[in-house]
């Protein structure tokens, strides 16, 4: 069992698929962590030893992963409302931020937030 930043990765996936578990890690990333420390992707977690174990943790603390990086992200959202640019004021009404449209999709968004704040103007 290799516990790494709070999570238990399952033994009988590759590595490079396990790591994918931690926030912020996708597949690119996790290949590349892999090259820097010289370890094959598809060595299973349980095959493991603990010097592997060590250099894959020592590697992660170059990233920003978990908390740290949610709280990023939940900042700049917060700094794009403050400003209220246009996606700024996409996220206070829920809807699609990056060009989307919303009259095929994102129904499910709209009926969640309710009419009043997705259409204020027809409020009467």
């Amino acid at each position: 069992m290799f516990r790494l930043l709070w999570h238990v990765l399952p033994d009988d996936k590759s590595i490079w698929i396990a790591l994918t578990n931690i926030y912020g890690i996708g597949r690119v990333r996790s290949k590349k962590i892999l090259d820097n420390i010289k370890i094959d992707y598809l060595t299973k977690v349980a095959e493991l030893n603990e010097d592997a174990q060590k250099k894959i943790s020592d590697e992660l603390k170059n990233y920003v992963l978990e908390s740290d990086l949610k709280r990023e992200v939940a900042s700049a959202i917060k700094r794009l409302k403050e400003i209220k640019c246009y996606r700024g004021m996409r996220h206070n009404l829920g809807l699609p931020v990056r060009w989307q449209l919303t009259r095929k999709n994102a129904k499910t968004a709209k009926k969640l937030l309710g009419r009043s704040k997705v259409r204020p103007v027809l409020k009467k």
